[in-house]
């Protein structure tokens, strides 16, 4: 039978934990930004390039705070939590402006950051007292354990059938055929023992890494911390794997028994913390989409991220932030769908994949309206990698990027260095988006990874301006409401 995500404790510790951020913030607002995106989506550049911005004055038209010159400046905080690590800035920062700029490592553990912002008020009464200040406190953490908030509803039989079904699938049977072999020679229903939990979490986590490759790109594939175990790694709470369903009665004793309280602990000691702890805290949600990778790997690929993320984002607390009830219980109102790496494609493609983002998240974007919150999509680029320009091929001029794949990507059996740039035709995204959905229309993309730009501009207090795509129409969406 499904659970609920929380119970009397959990709602208490929530209610506490926004309190004591109320207090936190007598003096100074503050503004809990989550970001949030399954793996590979760009979190981390995403979340360098908005710190850099704010802090630099960047290149930020779409700002209006900036715009209308009211916005002051920005400046890094002490996060009041010394138990939460520091997402490392200047770390990814050094990585993305050194003398060999290389993307910064991706997200794997949770992470935050606190940047105050000061900003002269557009009201007149707020105005009359001089600038403003707002906390603005940024939350990051890997993309797997947003595949974990949905199992907090879901029985061990209930996510049991799931997986099963999901792996037994026609699609799956390369990478899922070692795990159902093993599941095939073992009883459920014989003593439980720690030899034969270990050999089938081993190959359920081997089938789930598989499953992630480029070319398949799978996302509903929980549970995520199979896949960044941390500390956890080897602990019985990341010893289980599915089985099954029994016609007869399981004894206490029993393998099955066994997987089933593991599964419990796992959700008990992993999902519902960070589900209680940093999930239900949040005031603005960005949600980070890598579409070309799905659409590269087909439409099952497609479908996959379209149930992951409707599954994920139906955790979200989402609804009208009333500031009395804000106190004790936060709601999501402002929720960002953004498909990453727009740079990978010319800008005449860009409506287009907002067109497959929209119609990837109708049903989600539908509830979290329904639910009171404002909802935007849009195609971005936080970093921009590439440029474009124009070829002829056969009498056809021909809209191209610019860029340096990084060493290894191969295309049409030539394999990069990493220092050679090229000009890329990268392909058309349909008119329809509905095309993408179809078996066996498979949208054909050349798609590469590129270096980050090599050469960067300084502004006239000498920091680095990172090119962008939408990154300011994004932070005023975000944010902008707040330096009002």
């Amino acid at each position: 039978m499904a659970q609920s995500p929380t119970n009397v404790v959990d709602e208490i510790g929530i209610a506490l934990s926004n309190l004591a951020d109320a207090a936190g913030g007598a003096f100074t607002p503050t503004l809990r930004l989550g970001v949030t995106g399954l793996s590979r989506a760009g979190k981390t550049i995403f979340i360098t390039a908005l710190v850099h911005n704010l802090l630099t004055g960047g290149r930020l038209p779409g700002f209006t705070p900036m715009a209308e010159g009211r916005f002051i400046g920005a400046r890094l905080a002490e996060y009041p939590d010394a138990t939460i690590p520091r997402f490392a800035y200047e770390q990814h920062l050094e990585a993305l402006t050194g003398k060999a700029p290389t993307w910064p490592e991706s997200t794997r553990r949770i992470s935050q950051l606190r940047v105050t912002l000061k900003y002269q008020s557009a009201r007149w009464f707020s105005g009359m007292r001089g600038p403003s200040m707002v906390n603005l406190d940024i939350v990051d953490y890997p993309g797997e354990w947003l595949l974990d908030l949905p199992l907090l509803s879901l029985s061990f039989a209930e996510w049991s059938a799931q997986a099963l079904e999901r792996a037994r699938r026609q699609h799956s049977a390369a990478e899922a055929g070692p795990f159902l072999a093993l599941l095939d020679s073992i009883d459920p229903l014989k003593e439980a023992n720690d030899v034969d939990a270990e050999a089938l979490a081993g190959a359920f986590t081997s089938y789930l890494r598989e499953s992630r490759h480029d070319g398949r790109a799978l996302s509903t594939l929980p549970p995520g911390r199979f896949l960044l175990p941390g500390d956890l790694e080897g602990s019985p709470a990341l010893t289980f794997a599915p089985l099954p369903p029994q016609s007869q009665a399981v004894r206490h004793t029993s393998l099955y028994h066994m997987l089933e309280r593991r599964y419990e602990a796992y959700k008990d000691v992993v999902v519902k913390p960070f589900f209680r702890d940093h999930f239900a805290r949040l005031d603005r949600q960005i949600v980070l989409v890598d579409m070309l990778r799905a659409l590269n790997a087909g439409p099952e690929a497609v479908h996959d991220l379209e149930t992951a993320l409707t599954d994920v984002l139906a955790c979200f607390r989402q609804g009208d932030a009333n500031p009395f009830l804000r106190l004790i219980a936060r709601r999501i109102d402002r929720i960002l769908f953004a498909a990453t790496k727009a740079d990978h494609l010319h800008h005449t493609s860009h409506d287009r994949l907002e067109a497959i983002l929209n119609r990837l998240l109708a049903n989600a974007a539908r509830r979290a309206r329904f639910a009171g919150a404002e909802t935007r999509s849009l195609a971005l680029a936080a970093i921009r990698a590439t440029r474009e320009g124009t070829i002829k091929e056969k009498g056809e001029t021909l809209d191209v990027i610019l860029g340096t794949p990084q060493a290894g990507e191969s295309l049409d059996a030539v394999t990069y260095d990493g220092k050679t740039e090229i000009a890329l035709f990268p392909g058309d995204l349909p008119d329809d988006p509905e095309v993408v959905f179809q078996d066996g229309k498979a949208v054909e993309l050349n798609f590469l990874r590129f270096l980050p730009p090599q050469k960067l501009e300084r502004n006239a207090e000498g920091a680095y301006v990172l090119p962008h795509i939408r990154l300011d129409r994004a932070i005023d969406f975000l944010i902008g409401d707040w330096l009002k």
